[in-house]
């Protein structure tokens, strides 16, 4: 009898063709289009992916996402919140951004470094993966969405009365939109803490003369 071949007896291996991923051109419109379509937010698309024009529906406030973590509790949960990296977003009234430099003055914050950055009229922050959505690790997140369907305007922290909202929060009384001036107050109590812990916790942390 002829001996058989090792080689025919064995199985053939199975070639596992990877699902096709969607270009990101494609990825990008349907983000720019869910905005768009869902929250009539305007959207920008360009290589640095899909991008919300502040200044016409919101403008943003950013801090440290140490400082807004600390802070969620006291804000608005009605107010969307979004985190990029080490970045924290929050959405407030179309033209909060130019009353930013007055109110810190006014609040006196205005003399302290405390990384809390305002982008209003004319300016872009990163779209985040819709709620729902896969995304990338580096993309961002909302961690309070806004909810399609509903304007987001009558919750964004505007300027109102001090006397509408209770003292520590920045929650606007009566149901109505949170305080500018209580959020930016509060904004700034954090990112100064945590400014405060970083300083102390680095390897030539000095002592400080205030907390």
């Amino acid at each position: 009898m002829a001996p058989t071949s090792r080689s025919a007896s064995r199985s053939t291996p199975r070639t596992t063709v990877p699902i096709p991923r969607r270009p990101p051109e494609v990825r990008q419109d349907l983000v720019r289009r869910w905005y768009e379509d869902e929250l009539g937010w305007a959207a920008v698309t360009g290589p640095d992916g899909v991008r919300l024009c502040t200044g016409l529906r919101f403008d943003v406030l950013e801090v440290p996402a140490d400082a807004g973590f600390a802070m969620l509790r006291r804000l608005d949960p009605r107010s969307p919140v979004a985190v990029r990296g080490e970045t924290m977003q929050l959405l407030v009234a179309a033209g909060a951004a130019d009353e930013l430099p007055g109110l810190l003055d006014w609040l006196e914050w205005g003399a302290l470094p405390l990384d809390l950055v305002a982008v209003g009229e004319g300016g872009l922050m990163a779209a985040p993966t819709p709620p729902g959505w896969s995304g990338s690790q580096e993309a961002a997140v909302w961690v309070r969405p806004p909810e399609p369907g509903r304007e987001a305007e009558p919750v964004l922290p505007a300027l109102t009365t001090l006397a509408a909202c209770p003292a520590g929060s920045a929650v606007g009384g009566g149901g109505g939109a949170p305080d500018l001036v209580r959020l930016v107050d509060t904004a700034a109590t954090h990112c100064h803490r945590a400014r405060l812990r970083r300083a102390r916790s680095g390897p030539t942390a000095q002592p400080l003369a205030f907390s």
